[in-house]
């Protein structure tokens, strides 16, 4: 990860979250972030405040240190940084929502959100859970070419075991060491007591997981599993004659039970378009479907390929697709 410093070790990509937004309040000296709607960040109260109505549960005092902004505009992004200066930070997935079903116009937005952040004083924290090192080996930033203040990551990291890290610039993340200094250490430094914080387990094999990365062509092999499912699913969208398409990033695919002249990476939908799009009664016959032919993906139509995916996988996952959809066509689904 280029723009990382120094770390700290979390329990889950939750914790991580939650530290990154308390790291900018204190090194800001500022009180509100600013998120985008759909973009996940855990289930702490920051993270799930909505901007339609409100959480059961969080604060109304909370939710209104939260700005919760539609993706991909920059204007209104700026605008909201211009005439608030208590804004300490914004945080987003780099990808779009839920890793990139609901893309952004990356690398272009990034670029302009890491220069209107910098020049309003404010935090940018990129969250990647999902896409640290699965993107690139250096994450949606390294691919990109951005250098967030702070990142957040789990999964991968902790090497598929509980766990999360925090890293960012050192001068922000040092707000949570000791300094021997009673005054810094008692008034000043940022709490951060936890039984399993860089919980041994989990820092082995995240280690063991990161070498591997580091060494060998894990990336390479993910995105050549996940090119070709991705090019066997359009092709039978298409055959077909089924509305929808798949798209999605390196490993990262996602399915959308509607069709647009995309290029099958980043879909040219609009946020509100794709996210309209998305069935959820359709999507979950889809689910159901796939898994009485012995196929399981997530809930929200998303697939992610790892690098023991073989050729043989991709093809079962394949037939399996093309039986669930003519079951579901039988049906009336689609």
């Amino acid at each position: 990860m280029p723009s990382i410093e120094k770390i700290r070790c979390h329990s889950s990509g939750t914790e991580a979250t939650l530290m990154a937004l308390r790291l900018a309040r204190a090194y800001t000296g500022k009180n509100k972030v600013v998120k985008f709607e759909e973009h996940f960040h855990g289930w702490h109260d920051y993270a799930i405040t909505r901007a339609d109505r409100p959480v059961p549960g969080v604060p109304a005092t909370t939710s209104q240190s939260v700005i919760v902004l539609p993706p991909g505009d920059i204007s209104l992004v700026e605008q909201k940084l211009a005439n608030d200066g208590d804004i300490a930070a914004v945080i987003l997935e780099p990808t779009g929502a839920h890793y990139g079903q609901l893309p952004l116009m990356v690398p272009q937005f990034l670029k302009d959100l890491r220069e209107v952040t910098r020049r309003y004083g404010v935090l940018l924290i990129f969250d990647e859970v999902v896409t640290g090192f699965r993107v690139s080996p250096g994450g949606a930033q390294g691919r990109f070419g951005i250098d967030p203040d702070l990142t957040t990551m789990a999964k991968i990291v902790a090497g598929g075991l509980p766990g999360g890290v925090v890293g960012g610039k050192a001068d922000i993340v040092d707000r949570i060491a000791f300094q021997n200094d009673p005054e810094w250490d008692t008034r000043q430094r940022i709490a951060h007591p936890g039984t399993f914080n860089a919980n041994p387990l989990s820092a082995a094999a995240g280690a063991i997981c990161l070498e591997m990365v580091a060494s060998q062509p894990i990336n390479q092999r993910a995105d050549a599993a996940a090119a070709q499912l991705k090019t066997g699913l359009n092709e039978i969208f298409t055959r077909m004659e089924v509305p929808g398409h798949a798209h999605g990033m390196a490993s990262l695919i996602h399915l959308t039970m509607k069709d647009c002249n995309c290029d099958r990476e980043l879909c040219t939908m609009s946020h509100q378009e794709i996210s309209g799009a998305a069935n959820a009664a359709v999507t979950g016959s889809l689910k159901r479907a796939l898994m009485n032919n012995g196929v399981d993906i997530m809930g929200r139509g998303s697939l992610i390929v790892s690098a023991t995916h073989r050729s043989e996988e991709v093809e079962r996952t394949l037939s399996a697709f093309e039986e669930s959809l003519t079951a579901m066509r039988r049906e009336g689904v689609v």
